[in-house]
């Protein structure tokens, strides 16, 4: 600091802020970037960086919404770190503030089952458009109450629509199909009417959720479906409806905004039964979809190698890069002063919620050293681990250094991961799949390891064919005093009957799939009356099986350290890290879902499984304070 910056400064107040070095690092935070950061804004914004990408993005925006074009196609390649995703979350930030566009985002964790692609683009644009939007309500019901003005030629806001929508229903039950026909005479070309109505349906308090569900391709039970008027859609025929019901939601957007589509870490870490990789897949994906939509922008972030060598050798690859490669760039490294704005950025905010002022917008650090930095171009990820590593009071001199803890950004990670699913954890409680994995890591730690009764040898895949595929999650090998158990893991939170059914009579088919005890995992009722109930019934009672009741607050710690473990490559770190920090923590070992799994079966039905169809036939609490508004009359 110069001796004109200490003239600016009294000892006292120069004091307090060494203090606050001391005692807080801003940028002892994982540097990288997940899903819900994306959404969220973990990082503060660097206009500077990658500027003109965005800028190209907005004018493609402008020029769709004067008609000079109708779709736009953008590939981004970049190395790790380079700041791709900042990038991304810059511009679902300005979209959320500005009202001008939809953002639609997939991910890595999207594309688990490259064999059923179009169903996750379904749920991935059900979620998305699940998210907030720039009038400070879901996507969903911003679609909903553009229709619902088209149809009574108004102008009323989604707040207006939704708050008088429980009370319209109340005085009018068949509102919801009477204003579906109407929207659908004015728009002769919608080819799925059911969309409609499930839209409109978002703009209820008891019913939304389901209605979602349903657009997301999840299958309802018949008493929900009924509700709505909806058709029941079976599990097996998800595919080969999801391209159809997304294209109808996107149309339905396009009348009303642009939609930005963005398929983000699409690497070759998968491949479907055709042998494509992910970004292949992926690229199809982005390819049918610029066919199809209204008005939109798809964009793909790739790594360089993964776009030369996956997607540009691929038989379709000229049709691909003419559509989704229309606009093509290639992130740089950051320059000097790329890295003095990044650095001044993160600490603007710091000081800014400290109520703090540094002498220097890059205080503590020297800006000429920061500038050297930026004569190495490095990636923004190494810029801020350098000023986690390098953050100390000026002139004080490094303190001794304890010798290094190689878990204390695990903890960071794991820590982030929590905090978002404080948030967001309702939205993860549906997907068996994850949260499957949530507890196939989990075991997966604690092989070699005693946990009640039971000694952990191995976790397995449970072989099957295409038939059986997609109900069972993984088998745990162990013993039990002395006695060989091999349990089979299921989770089900589907909802339909026909494939509650489905997955129940493969968990009970022990001498099939190798097992010694079936385990099921689910929080809601299995309904009476049906083959699901008949098998859960043999399981409890015949064959020593468990029905492990799934909540909440058990799942949480779970989720957090799976999705710190599937995305460790990008964190840095080795796997068997992140298995090291959950022994300490004894997250899997200490986790109630875990130990139940493990433990001798009660043989019960919970008492506390939640029945679904109570909240849909109960009737909103608001629908009978709600004002009969002349739009719904």
């Amino acid at each position: 600091m110069s001796v004109t910056d200490l003239a600016n400064h009294s000892p006292s107040a120069l004091s307090d802020l060494h203090n606050l070095i001391a005692s807080h690092n801003p940028f002892d935070r994982s540097p990288v970037v997940r899903t819900h950061d994306v959404w969220e804004q973990k990082f503060p914004d660097v206009p500077s960086i990658n500027g003109h990408i965005s800028d190209a993005i907005f004018q493609g925006i402008e020029q769709i919404r004067l008609g000079q074009r109708s779709v736009l196609g953008v590939t981004i390649t970049a190395e790790k770190g380079l700041g791709k995703s900042h990038l991304i979350s810059r511009l679902r930030r300005r979209f959320k503030e500005e009202g001008t566009s939809f953002f639609v985002y997939m991910s890595e964790t999207d594309y688990s089952d490259l064999n059923r692609i179009n169903s996750q683009f379904l749920s991935t644009l059900a979620y998305s458009l699940k998210q907030s939007g720039s009038q400070g309500v879901m996507q969903w019901q911003e679609i909903a109450t553009f229709l619902v003005n088209q149809a009574y030629n108004t102008d009323r806001s989604p707040e207006y629509i939704i708050k008088q929508f429980p009370g319209a229903i109340a005085k009018r039950p068949a509102l919801v199909d009477q204003l579906t026909a109407k929207i659908c005479q004015l728009k002769p070309d919608i080819r799925d009417p059911y969309v409609v109505q499930a839209i409109l349906w978002t703009l209820s308090p008891d019913r939304g959720i389901f209605a979602i569900n349903w657009l997301s391709g999840s299958e309802l039970t018949q008493t929900q479906a009924d509700a709505m008027g909806l058709p029941v859609v079976r599990e097996e025929d998800r595919e080969s409806r999801a391209l159809n019901i997304a294209s109808q939601v996107l149309d339905l957007v396009g009348d009303y905004q642009t939609t930005v589509i963005c398929f983000d870490e699409a690497e070759p870490k998968n491949t479907n039964a055709k042998g494509l990789s992910t970004p292949q897949v992926v690229a199809l994906l982005a390819k049918d979809l610029y066919s199809k939509l209204k008005r939109g922008i798809l964009m793909l972030s790739v790594l360089p190698d993964t776009w030369t060598q996956q997607v540009k050798v691929m038989p379709q690859a000229e049709s691909i890069a003419d559509r989704i490669g229309e606009k093509y760039f290639d992130l740089k490294y950051l320059n000097s002063d790329h890295v003095i704005d990044l650095v001044s950025t993160w600490l603007k905010l710091f000081y800014d919620a400290k109520g703090f002022t540094p002498p220097t917008p890059t205080y503590p650090f020297d800006e000429n050293e920061l500038r050297d930095l930026g004569k190495e171009r490095p990636i923004a990820r190494r810029v801020l681990k350098w000023c986690c590593e390098n953050w100390e009071v000026p002139g004080a001199g490094k303190p001794p250094i304890d010798p290094p803890d190689s878990l204390h950004q695990v903890e960071v990670a794991f820590q982030e991961q929590m905090l978002a699913l404080d948030r967001d954890l309702d939205d993860y409680l549906e997907d068996s799949g994850l949260i499957g994995y949530a507890l196939l890591v989990a075991f997966w730690s604690l092989e070699g390891q005693k946990v009640g009764q039971v000694m952990v040898e191995e976790v397995q895949d449970i072989e099957v064919t295409s038939a059986d595929q997609g109900y069972l999650d993984f088998r745990i090998v162990g013993q039990d005093n002395g006695k060989t158990v091999k349990i089979g893991v299921c989770v089900l939170q589907e909802s339909g009957a026909r494939y509650v059914s489905a997955a129940l009579k493969r968990l009970i088919d022990y001498k099939k799939f190798d097992l010694t005890r079936g385990c099921l995992v689910r929080s809601k009722a299995v309904r009476e009356n049906t083959h699901g109930h008949q098998h859960l019934n043999r399981l409890l009672t015949e064959l020593g099986g468990e029905w492990v009741l799934l909540k909440p607050k058990d799942i949480q710690a779970l989720l957090a350290v799976s999705f710190v473990f599937a995305a460790h490559e990008e964190y840095e770190f080795e796997q068997e890290q992140v298995f090291e920090f959950m022994r300490q923590r004894k997250i899997a070992e200490s986790s109630y879902l875990v130990q139940e799994i493990l433990s001798d079966p009660s043989g019960q039905i919970p008492h506390d499984a939640i029945d679904e169809d109570q909240f849909i036939t109960s009737g909103s609490p608001f629908a009978e304070s709600s004002v009969y508004s002349e739009v719904f009359a």
